[in-house]
């Protein structure tokens, strides 16, 4: 088999080495926009190398063109003259998991995270997906929210619930909801972006959409750690499932015409809990957002195991990091008789996702196609 170096994504990035089946893993290096870890990446991909008794065949990386370890993946690929492959961030995290497991046939992914460049140039994260090896279709996606402000959406929830409202038809509402949180100019000028269409790029982000519940519950407004808003969100679920463990799932999340999962319906729900100012109303809200989205993933999976004759299902990205979430997952499509696999010996997270670059990378180089050094793919449509 090909041996592969992948220098791995953007946040808790680590590089792997694979050589055949073995897998060699760097330290864990953290985010990327820290010169430190950027510096470390570089040390430990060198180091990597030179212990190396055989020859790099390519070398993988993110989509992204933006990320430093996508410009040292093809620096790196320049000066060993190999070719320089980029590999999908979520095929990565499907391809991951089925690495791990030793899987080489065709299996379902469920990839949920908070944002990865999709091959259409959009940000993703909330992706059904085929994966055959270094082949990779997407059979479906969340419904996209826009991001008001951009990255900054990301690190204040509120903006994703005034996203949500104005899909809903109600932008309208955003400024008399959030100015008491934010301040009138603020909610209104959000409000204005979403309305115009101004700095409002889509996400099919699954990540996005936990903001978007937190921030709907009044649960986080802003954010200063990773899944601050998503750990408040479980966190208040998990409150309300250990008082009442047969909670039912709020209604309104549906799969459309096009294989779209929209969670839309589910937001007016957690909008009337936040409004009765009742922290037990709330928790159950948060409960039930989890249980609906949950069943509803199941459904999307089991609907795609089906119609592709495929037995396996992978959950990957670092939305499964959720406990309510992935074992409720599980448990329904287990009990569809389908088989479910998991990261176990990695993160489920960035910080595993250079086994699958790798994996997807040696897949492709086996085909036998003829690849040029410095050539750049992308498996995932």
């Amino acid at each position: 088999m090909p041996t592969v170096l992948a220098c791995g994504a953007w946040l808790n990035n680590t590089a792997c080495l694979l050589q055949g089946d073995q897998a060699v893993w760097s330290a864990l290096h953290g985010d990327l926009a820290d010169p430190a870890a950027c510096f470390a990446l570089k040390t430990s991909s060198a180091l990597i190398l030179q212990g190396l008794s055989a020859t790099v065949s390519a070398v993988a990386h993110d989509l992204h063109p933006d990320f430093f370890s996508t410009q040292l993946a093809l620096q790196l690929a320049a000066e060993l003259g190999v070719p320089a492959i980029g590999v999908q961030h979520h095929h990565a995290h499907i391809a991951a998991v089925l690495a791990e497991h030793g899987v080489q046939g065709p299996a379902i992914g469920l990839a949920l995270d908070g944002v990865g460049l999709g091959t259409d140039g959009t940000a993703w994260g909330g992706e059904l997906l085929r994966v055959d090896g270094a082949s990779c279709e997407r059979l479906g996606h969340l419904t996209p929210l826009a991001l008001p402000g951009g990255d900054r959406a990301a690190r204040e929830p509120w903006r994703m619930a005034a996203s949500a409202l104005h899909a809903l038809g109600s932008n309208a509402d955003i400024t008399p909801r959030f100015a008491p949180l934010v301040g009138e100019s603020l909610a209104a000028g959000v409000q204005h972006m979403l309305a115009r269409g101004l700095n409002c790029p889509p996400t099919s982000s699954a990540g996005r959409w936990f903001d978007a519940a937190a921030g709907a519950l009044g649960l986080s407004v802003r954010q200063t750690q990773e899944a601050e808003a998503a750990i408040a969100l479980e966190q208040a679920a998990t409150r309300a499932l250990r008082r009442q463990p047969d909670l039912l799932p709020l209604p309104g999340a549906t799969i459309d015409a096009d294989n779209r999962l929209n969670l839309l319906g589910l937001v007016p729900h957690l909008l009337a809990a936040q409004a009765s100012a009742n922290v037990a109303h709330v928790d159950a809200a948060a409960a039930g957002f989890h249980l609906a989205l949950a069943d509803a993933l199941a459904r999307w999976a089991r609907a795609a195991a089906h119609q592709h004759s495929c037995r396996v299902v992978c959950l990957g990205g670092g939305c499964f990091a959720n406990r309510i979430l992935s074992e409720r997952v599980v448990a329904r499509l287990q009990s569809a008789g389908l088989t479910v696999l998991r990261p176990h010996a990695h993160s489920c997270g960035d910080a595993g996702l250079a086994l699958g670059q790798a994996w997807v990378a040696q897949r492709l180089l086996m085909r036998a196609v003829p690849l040029s050094p410095l050539k750049e793919f992308e498996p995932c449509v």
